[in-house]
């Protein structure tokens, strides 16, 4: 069986991964900053397959202490670590002149320095093994500037570029590493949205793009995968 760490698996696109891999036969440890969540999810998980191992932990990925506590405690439970999903995220909108005085350094805790820090505390043992898949959930918006997202913008820019520096550090070690790059995805961050959910690109989309990269030979990386919606972005 491999084991999976996901961030921010409680909602969204890291609830949507959860779930595939869940049926997929892989253990799972996963974080959120609300352990009833947590047990929710846990619980949710086992339905789908009761022989998966659920390693859950409370934790904000905002802050690095609780970051490494996490990966600590996982890689305890579950004695090895295969796959790596950097999924917490924040999407804070608004221009860099007119947003709050910290908005780009809530983005960036959360959205490249929690991915830095697995990436700093599994990268060797990765390298060692010579094996295993490291994803990091980007944005179109780190590709192309979102107007109103300044500051996201940057971080995630910021993500991609992790991303790359990740994949040529390990890619002489047989460790491959993914960026997905989705658009407007239907998650809680639109809620009251008047705009149909046809328009949008869903979480289990993300989440098949994912297991479908891990199924693919063992010579064969995606590098990058961007998952526009249909129509255009919203």
């Amino acid at each position: 069986m491999q084991n999976a760490i996901i961030t921010g698996a409680t909602k969204g696109i890291g609830l949507a991964i959860a779930k595939t891999l869940a049926r997929e036969g892989i253990n799972l440890a996963i974080c959120s900053r609300n352990n009833d969540d947590l047990l929710s999810v846990k619980e949710a998980l086992l339905q789908i397959n009761p022989s998966v191992k659920i390693f859950i932990y409370v934790a904000d990925c905002s802050l690095r202490a609780d970051v490494l506590a996490f990966a600590a405690a996982a890689e305890q439970e579950l004695q090895s670590v295969e796959i790596l999903i950097n999924n917490a995220g924040l999407f804070l909108p608004g221009s860099i002149l007119e947003e709050q005085e910290n908005a780009l350094q809530k983005q960036l805790d959360l959205n490249l320095l929690a991915g830095y820090e697995l990436y700093r505390f599994f990268g060797k043992k990765l390298m060692a093994a010579r094996a295993g898949h490291i994803f990091n959930i980007c944005s179109v918006a780190s590709k192309k500037v979102v107007v109103n997202a300044g500051s996201y913008s940057v971080t995630k820019f910021a993500q991609l570029g992790l991303n790359h520096i990740m994949r040529e550090e390990m890619k002489a070690y047989q460790v491959k590493v993914t960026a997905i790059l989705p658009g407007s995805t239907l998650t809680d961050s639109w809620n009251g949205t008047t705009v149909p959910p046809e328009k949008f690109v869903l979480p289990e989309d993300v989440a098949a793009a994912i297991l479908s990269c891990l199924k693919m030979s063992a010579g064969a990386n995606v590098d990058e995968l961007i998952i526009r919606t249909a129509t255009g972005e919203i």
